[in-house]
């Protein structure tokens, strides 16, 4: 699953209204879903259910690093975390090794750059429907 446990192509936000969760989650039964799509780590709570994005390797928000989450099975607890790495040696490597042509383009957009969470909650939210 990449994005909501209904659609791979879904965008839900961690301020998206109770009345979104409800729909994006409807028929969903397991205490803890997972979501991801807009590359924003977060921990919510959502009508008894424990919902993470744990973020993303690439294209991150708000702070550079490989975003992750940790589960763990027993407890139930989730632990949000992120793992600094070289960002300009990875651009590096992918624009010398990977023969794509707009590889250097690539990865100024996904890897060297960090998006600030604002505006990505904004351009997220208008996809979601928001007024501008």
């Amino acid at each position: 699953m990449h994005a909501t446990p209904r659609r791979d192509d879904e965008m839900i936000l961690v301020d998206s209204t109770i009345e979104r969760w409800s729909e994006v989650l409807d028929g969903v039964g397991a205490d803890t879903v997972v979501v991801g799509n807009t590359h924003m780590p977060f921990v919510r709570l959502v009508d008894r259910r424990l919902v993470v994005n744990p973020g993303s390797i690439g294209m991150p928000y708000g702070t550079a690093g490989a975003h992750w989450a940790l589960l763990d099975a027993e407890s139930g607890a989730v632990t949000l975390r992120r793992t600094p790495f070289d960002a300009p040696a990875v651009a590096e490597r992918i624009v010398a090794e990977s023969g794509f042509d707009g590889a250097a383009q690539w990865v100024a957009d996904y890897i060297t750059a960090i998006h600030s969470d604002v505006e990505a909650l904004r351009a997220f939210g208008k996809v979601e429907g928001r007024p501008a």
